[in-house]
């Protein structure tokens, strides 16, 4: 022990000189005598006071964060990466003025690390894709007579699909501030509200009572040109409506997950693993009974510190949600979450 106190001491006193010729000492009082040390904290140690280096991590250490699949959502991206494979081939082919590509100018189109996604499908799917060539002709890719064929009732379904468009382009503008929105913002989500490419030149300008393009801040954005108070009907309204919730007088019971069946309800499901306590499920209980405006009001009437405001934002997305063609948004346009 006697020598651990002397290597400790001469430690100590090695500490004391590389402080002195960092930083300048100052006179501290110690138990109510003088005591000549550095200005951080200090530690006694025998009769000496001496500067103890540490390291801080400025609080407690993170936890590391967990991370859950959804295996569901995983399962539907995954159906999801064909279908708009073949959907992106089909376009190109058809915007070829002989309907067909030369194989060797797929990359082209799609660059090479794509290029071989492409192929695979083609591949894979010899009833919509057909190649030809041989005997000195390069390959090519076209579709097949019966793919074809159904690609050219595509005018039909979209003539079919145009009043639906129509009205759900209406109802995007109304829950947007100021019944405007930038048309690029609306070209992000194009595909998911089922809208062409092209929206901008064949469906705007037919619907002049309806759609006006204006610059707005410097951007181009669709305005709306009129209120329907007919629309200001959200989905989940409609839906309660059907199932007889918003008229019956019932007294409604909360179920065990936090479920409740009211007029200002929504749906939950818990990610796998999750157990709920009693005094979060109360809470989930509460929010749930908690009434809260029309998502088609607008925004700026409301705080947003507000609960009821905060709930708002929810029938807000699951609105929004209700427009689109598959129930959901993707996160960017190349499968983005």
């Amino acid at each position: 022990s006697s020598y651990c106190s002397a290597a400790l001491h001469t430690v100590l006193c090695i500490n004391v000189m590389v402080f002195s010729l960092i930083e300048p000492r100052k006179w501290f009082t110690v138990n109510g005598r003088q005591r000549l040390c550095h200005p951080l904290p200090s530690l006694g140690v025998g009769h000496m006071w001496v500067q103890i280096m540490f390291k801080t991590s400025g609080g407690r250490r993170p936890k590391k964060k967990m991370y859950y699949r959804v295996n569901d959502l995983d399962r539907v991206m995954e159906l999801q990466k064909k279908p708009s494979l073949i959907l992106r081939l089909k376009s190109i082919i058809q915007s070829q003025r002989k309907q067909c590509v030369l194989l060797r100018d797929l990359e082209k189109e799609v660059g090479f690390v794509q290029k071989w996604n492409f192929m695979g499908i083609i591949e894979k799917y010899p009833t919509i894709f057909r190649v030809t060539g041989g005997n000195g002709t390069p390959p090519m890719v076209m579709l097949t007579e019966k793919a074809d064929k159904i690609a050219l009732e595509e005018d039909e379904a979209r003539a079919q699909m145009e009043p639906i468009l129509v009205k759900n382009l209406r109802k995007l503008l109304m829950l947007s501030v100021d019944c405007t929105l930038p048309l690029e913002t609306i070209q992000l989500i194009e595909n998911d509200l089922g809208l062409p490419n092209d929206f901008r030149q064949w469906l705007i300008p037919k619907y002049p009572q309806f759609f006006s393009v204006k610059d707005v801040n410097g951007r181009t954005s669709l305005q709306l040109e009129n209120w329907d108070s007919f629309l200001a009907v959200t989905a989940r309204e409609e839906r309660l409506a059907c199932e007889g919730v918003l008229t019956s007088k019932e007294k409604v019971r909360v179920l065990k997950d936090g479920n409740y069946f009211g007029p200002f309800s929504f749906q939950m499901h818990y990610p796998a693993g999750f157990r709920p306590n009693m005094n979060y499920l109360k809470e989930v209980q509460k929010w749930q009974k908690m009434e809260f405006p029309s998502p088609y009001l607008n925004a700026k009437r409301f705080e947003l510190a507000d609960p009821k405001a905060q709930k708002r934002v929810v029938a807000v997305l699951h609105e929004l949600l209700s427009l689109t063609m598959e129930k959901r948004i993707h996160c960017c346009r190349n499968h983005r979450s």
